[in-house]
């Protein structure tokens, strides 16, 4: 995307009314359709990781004849932000944990990226906490070789001047919640179909596209068109699924392509996943919210349970 990874870097600042969810994914937006229409590329399958896939899902609400199918990889922004059940949440935190959060939410409501707090290091120290980040998120990798190789590329990625990381304030909440959540607009998309892929270990939370995937049944049964959602889980696999299991990452994304008759009968197969079952709760890790949630009526029941034994035996 514009103002990521190596490509081109327009200050974000120049963007007018910069402070506004429609002008920062016009930023990207019409940039990608510029790149498309200088391609000559008619129409496409158009596939995006993370903020990627959120951006995606808002250049095919602009530009829904020129996509042919949508494929939103770990997607930030699609469950609905529910402040209360997050405020909980925290709160249950140890107070160290609890503090580093708030401060960490506060650096974000600033404009304050994780990039630029790597920049105002000296490179060594920034270097060190790439290298850090790489060994700890992604023991997948074992070559040293390869590690090194992806810690110089995240790390020279920060370390050019910043550009489409200050639009994250404006389109997402403290928590990676989106603004203008996804989940309501996917169902109202002019595309014939889109194409979840989430890892096993995934800190996006998958039920968003399974809710995506309910929306958009109900709104077809009702008469309405609504595109046709899929949704695969990528076993031993988080955030970077195509970093921590790249064979069957590469599955999945030629199944969402609609290739799927041409892979071997051995290549690894992704799990797929529908909202009439509730299979894909075993399979996807729990997010952290719902796994306090659950904590917590679970302490709530021994109490219950206790208080009423004492009842009883007086």
């Amino acid at each position: 995307m514009l103002g990521w990874g190596l490509s081109s870097r327009p200050k974000f600042e120049t963007v007018p009314d910069n402070t506004s969810v429609e002008s920062a994914e016009a930023f990207f937006v019409e940039s990608l359709e510029a790149w498309r229409e200088k391609n000559q590329i008619d129409k496409m399958m158009l596939a995006g990781h993370s903020m990627g896939g959120y951006i995606s899902v808002a250049y095919a609400e602009k530009y829904p004849q020129r996509v042919e199918r949508l494929i939103l990889l770990s997607p930030v922004g699609v469950p609905e932000n529910k402040i209360d059940d997050l405020a909980n949440f925290v709160n249950a935190l140890p107070f160290t944990t609890r503090l580093a959060l708030k401060t960490f939410r506060f650096m974000f409501g600033q404009g304050i990226t994780p990039s630029m707090f790597l920049r105002s290091m000296p490179q060594s120290r920034s270097k060190q906490l790439v290298e850090g980040y790489v060994e700890r998120r992604l023991p997948s990798i074992e070559c040293p070789e390869e590690k090194s190789v992806l810690a110089n590329y995240l790390h020279q990625n920060a370390m050019l001047p910043g550009s489409g990381e200050h639009c994250l304030s404006r389109i997402l909440n403290p928590g990676a919640f989106a603004k203008k959540p996804l989940l309501y607009r996917i169902p109202l998309l002019n595309v014939k179909s889109v194409h979840f892929l989430y890892g096993q270990n995934d800190w996006m939370d998958a039920k968003g596209g399974i809710d995506v995937q309910k929306l958009c049944s109900e709104r077809r049964g009702d008469g309405s068109h609504s595109p046709q959602v899929h949704v695969y889980g990528v076993k031993n696999a988080g955030h970077l699924l195509m970093l921590e299991n790249a064979d069957e990452f590469n599955s999945a994304l030629i199944m969402a392509g609609g290739g799927e008759h041409a892979l071997s009968p051995d290549s690894p197969k992704p799990e797929q996943f529908d909202y009439l079952n509730t299979n894909h709760e075993g399979f996807f890790r729990q997010s952290r919210l719902k796994a306090q949630q659950e904590k917590e009526q679970e302490s709530a029941d021994t109490v219950g349970d206790a208080t009423e034994s004492v009842q009883t035996t007086q």
